[in-house]
């Protein structure tokens, strides 16, 4: 056997291999689950609330318990209660007893621009949305016509019961033209979507407008606010405040210096080991210590909103924390590894999750926060709830038992309000998808 070059072959007889093709998308499996079928009524009443023994006498006893609890408050509201003090003393309930009544201009003035501001950014912030949809490639779902009365039908019912006590037809006439203004600017809005990118901004000044224009150029001094109005602006700036703080407290908690951690947790324990009402009083007596007799301290509204966004920053702080420590620590080392500095991995990627798992405590913290305003009538405020408390010693009703009526009154308010937080929050939990597995 001799070696030599291979036998030449013709390329024409050659066996062809066959060419590597690209896999192409594969097909949408198939659902195995049985069909999702839409119950009627009747089917879904005898599914949910009738379908065994045990749940249909359940639901006969917890029925009648809820129909005779709706019977006695559909009586109490309609029959039985005389709702003349709320008619009396409603602006003392909006505004406070020494809000001077030929500036309450202001307080509609600052209520436009808060609505307009609203109605731009939620209009642009939508729009934005569906463009990034769009982009993406995702079916854009827009709402339906009445779905904002389905999200908000318990502060609607607290501003009608509102305008039901009015005596004139000028408050109804000017929450109309409020609610005009939100709509047309939401509609302006809605074809600028690049003002979404500036929405903290737009924030910051349209609060600055607002309180300019109750307060500034000769406008009522903050010490002369109350009733509803007191409670809404404690607990929006409180939120504002404490919630940007709390996460860098939060941040520092976890910081490798050893500084800055002892810091904040020595704050966070401090904070969270005394009641709110002690952070009031040492605001009002202690903060004007820290200033020289030649300088003017802050208003005793500054010093309490000072206390109170101490206060609930350092919950802010926990809540958000037990969110970092949620995240896996796999996901930083990845991103580290790509390149991404510290601050890149914590703005980009951990610290949103970390938000996006704890809105539910989030939340509660600022229903919390809508709640405990009511403890500024401790430190001399005239709230919404001292309103109620206040008004039933003026002498045409002193006597007559009426406490019942302006604390239900107040209680309908604060459950509006916690009730529509709650509400949106479920709303945006549904929409991130938190708690569902994927």
């Amino acid at each position: 056997m001799t070696d030599g070059p291979p036998p030449l072959v013709d390329e024409a007889q050659a066996p062809r291999v066959p060419t590597t093709l690209e896999p192409g998308p594969l097909p949408a499996p198939e659902p195995t689950g049985p069909p999702e079928a839409r119950l009627t009524a009747r089917q879904w009443v005898r599914q949910n609330l009738f379908a065994t023994p045990f749940g249909s006498v359940l639901t006969i006893i917890m029925g009648l318990g809820l129909g005779y609890v709706l019977y006695r408050l559909a009586w109490f509201a309609l029959v039985s209660s005389d709702w003349e003090i709320v008619r009396r003393n409603l602006r003392r309930f909006m505004v406070g007893g020494e809000y001077p009544e030929d500036q309450v201009w202001r307080l509609w003035a600052g209520l436009y621009v808060v609505g307009g501001l609203a109605g731009l950014l939620s209009g642009a912030t939508v729009a934005h949305a569906e463009q990034q949809a769009r982009a993406s490639g995702r079916e854009v779902v827009r709402p339906g016509r009445w779905d904002w009365i389905r999200r908000y039908w318990p502060a609607l019912v607290v501003i009608a019961v509102i305008l039901s006590q009015t005596r004139t037809w000028t408050p109804t006439l000017l929450t109309l033209l409020g609610a005009m203004v939100f709509a047309s600017a939401r509609w302006l809005g809605r074809r600028a979507p690049w003002l979404a990118r500036f929405t903290w901004l737009a924030l910051l000044v349209g609060a600055v407008a607002s309180v300019q224009v109750v307060a500034g150029f000769g406008g009522v001094s903050w010490s002369d606010w109350g009733g509803l109005h007191l409670t809404l602006f404690v607990t929006v700036a409180g939120i504002a405040l404490s919630f940007p703080f709390g996460v860098m407290v939060a941040l520092g908690r976890r910081s490798s210096l050893p500084a800055l951690r002892w810091v904040t947790v020595a704050y966070i324990e401090v904070i969270r080991g005394v009641p709110l009402v002690t952070l009031l009083f040492l605001g009002i007596y202690v903060i004007p210590l820290f200033f020289p007799n030649t300088v003017e301290p802050p208003s005793n509204l500054t010093r309490a909103l000072i206390a109170v966004t101490l206060f609930e920053a350092a919950y802010v702080a926990e809540t958000v924390r037990g969110g970092l420590q949620a995240i896996p620590r796999g996901q930083r080392e990845a991103a580290e590894a790509l390149g991404l500095s510290r601050w890149k991995v914590t703005r980009l990627i951990v610290l949103p999750q970390a938000l996006r798992a704890v809105i539910p405590a989030m939340v509660g913290q600022f229903i919390s926060l809508f709640k405990d305003t009511s403890l500024l009538q401790i430190i001399g405020f005239v709230e919404l709830l001292e309103v109620a408390r206040i008004t039933v010693s003026q002498p045409a009703f002193l006597g007559q038992r009426l406490h019942t009526v302006t604390f239900a009154f107040v209680a309908l308010v604060y459950w509006a309000g916690s009730y529509t937080m709650s509400r949106e929050s479920r709303r945006l939990e549904s929409r991130l998808g938190l708690g569902e597995r994927r």
